[in-house]
């Protein structure tokens, strides 16, 4: 009892310290400069309660709805702006760019591993530079991309065969989402490493998928280390601890893929039909100043791992909303079909060159991204130094937040925001998600905006498309598209919160004979 009693006080005297360390902090933000309008904040958890219990996208729409589309929160201990419409956000990618292109760092992302070779954490400078220029030059230029068109190809045949096999005839139904992410998880295989990790034969790439999967999951989970610092070194969660168990031991899975070309290349046995990234990464040659002469192993081990997390979450995300839309809106799915079966005509798969050819197709992708952004706060940035920003005060190390979720369902600039309507996009001089319309920029605009969009432009309709012209689709256990949950759940990307099982049944065209 009296243990108790001790533990209990020393708590309390922690407590009211940090309370006092957070209140002297805020008073002299304040004091620095005005800063933007927000709700007033409690002792040491800051805003975190007046969150309610709604997604934290929804409930920061909801707040700026009462202090404005800019408007700081704390979360904890962190210092956080908040911008939620296109205007703010055009003057932050325009005016502020550089000086808001830090990285707020969680600690899920912090390990042994560091951010050497993480585009996505690195902070902004000449190593980060460096990698951006490797990715937009080597792996998401349009040379290669067009040159990797087959390997595409081969990765969505494969899905539409699986799908095939799996749904029986169209006798048994499936998760669809579990689909989209082993195809993706193949499509990133083959960029990095000419070959598909998830196959009968790949007992390690098996072991990659799962480890990075845990990763995935881990880094989308709430972390209250991340609001209190005085937690950290605790990990009450064992989040931070958890993630680097399983980050290690993807590492080690890669690291042997990657010993295994190394030793083929200096043996000269290996003979690549192709130039992968792996191949780029292991012959890159820098300036050994501003760049490394050449990247270690580690280095590689991260770059490789990160492709693979950011390339395959957010793709099963945008491809599982889009079928889950069209299945709640089956007049929209029927709209998309035929267009599909009309333009291909009958005995004819599906290709990349059709895309141009298919604009409704292409509208439905834009739609789903507006309504169902992959990141709906985008990666968190960080003001890398003060600055003013609308005449407001943002102080060094605030974490910026852009809702393109409530940008793109803002009333002001979308006729029925919150209604699925591909439609839209088919007007003449409608907005596109290329980073120069902020009204819809669901990868980002500005200097680390995501550097992957060729490569999504391509494969989410060739995906979709694929298996919306090789089946008819409905609902499992003759669930009607009204009664679809479409609710919403966050992890590292925005997913639905029950995930979507359907029947897939072949599409067979009718034959006809001579006489009819």
């Amino acid at each position: 009892m009296e243990c108790e009693i001790l533990g209990l006080s020393i708590a309390l005297l922690l407590w009211v310290a940090w309370a006092m360390v957070t209140e002297q902090r805020h008073r002299r933000l304040k004091e620095l400069g005005q800063l933007p309008p927000g709700p007033r904040w409690w002792p040491v958890v800051g805003n975190i309660f007046q969150l309610g219990w709604a997604l934290p996208h929804a409930s920061f729409a909801k707040l700026a709805r009462q202090h404005g589309p800019i408007m700081t929160l704390w979360l904890g201990s962190m210092s956080t702006v908040v911008i939620s419409s296109n205007e703010v956000a055009r003057e932050m990618f325009k005016n502020h760019d550089v000086v808001l292109a830090g990285r707020k760092i969680y600690e899920a992302m912090k390990g042994d591993f560091g951010h050497e070779g993480s585009l996505i954490t690195s902070q902004y400078g000449s190593h980060w530079r460096m990698l951006r220029r490797l990715c937009t030059t080597e792996f998401f230029v349009t040379s290669r991309l067009d040159a990797m068109r087959g390997v595409r190809g081969r990765c969505i045949d494969r899905m539409v065969q699986f799908i095939e096999d799996t749904g029986a005839n169209g006798t048994k139904s499936i998760d669809i989402g579990r689909f989209f992410f082993l195809m993706a998880f193949n499509l990133i295989g083959n960029l990095m490493f000419s070959k598909d990790l998830l196959d009968p034969k790949s007992e390690s790439g098996a072991q990659f998928f799962y480890h990075a999967g845990k990763v995935m999951e881990l880094a989308g989970k709430p972390n209250v280390a991340d609001f209190l610092p005085i937690l950290r070194w605790l990990d009450p969660q064992g989040i931070r601890r958890k993630t680097q168990f399983h980050v290690e031991r993807a590492f080690e899975i890669a690291g042997r893929f990657i010993k295994e070309r190394m030793e083929s290349m200096e043996n000269g046995n290996y003979e690549g039909k192709r130039k992968d990234f792996l191949d780029v990464l292991l012959e890159f040659r820098g300036d050994g100043m501003e760049e490394p002469s050449k990247f270690s192993s580690r280095t590689i081990n991260v770059i490789v791992f990160e492709m693979f997390t950011a390339g395959t979450d957010t793709t099963t995300s945008t491809l599982e909303w889009a079928m889950a839309e069209l299945l709640h809106n089956p007049r929209t799915l029927k709209n998309v079909q035929a267009e599909l079966r009309s333009t291909l005509g009958p005995g004819r798969k599906l290709e990349e060159k059709d895309i141009e050819n298919l604009p409704y197709l292409k509208a439905v992708i834009k739609e789903t991204l507006r309504l169902h952004p992959p990141l709906p706060f985008l990666v968190p940035h960080m003001a890398m130094d003060s600055c003013k920003m609308l005449g407001y005060h943002i102080p060094k190390e605030t974490q910026i937040l852009v809702n393109v979720w409530a940008i793109g369902r803002d009333s002001k600039t979308w006729e029925d925001p919150s209604v699925f309507k591909p439609e839209r996009f088919l007007e003449p001089n409608m907005v596109d998600y290329k980073g120069q319309h902020f009204e819809f920029i669901p990868f980002g605009s500005g200097r680390r905006m995501c550097p992957a969009v060729p490569l999504a432009s391509r494969v989410l309709p060739m995906a979709l498309g694929s298996l919306l012209h090789s089946f008819n689709w409905t609902l499992a256990d003759g669930l009607k598209p009204e009664d679809l949950d479409m609710t919403e759940r966050v992890g590292i990307t925005l997913r639905k919160s029950v995930p979507l099982r359907v029947v897939p049944i072949p599409f067979k065209r009718p034959t006809w004979k001579a006489s009819d």
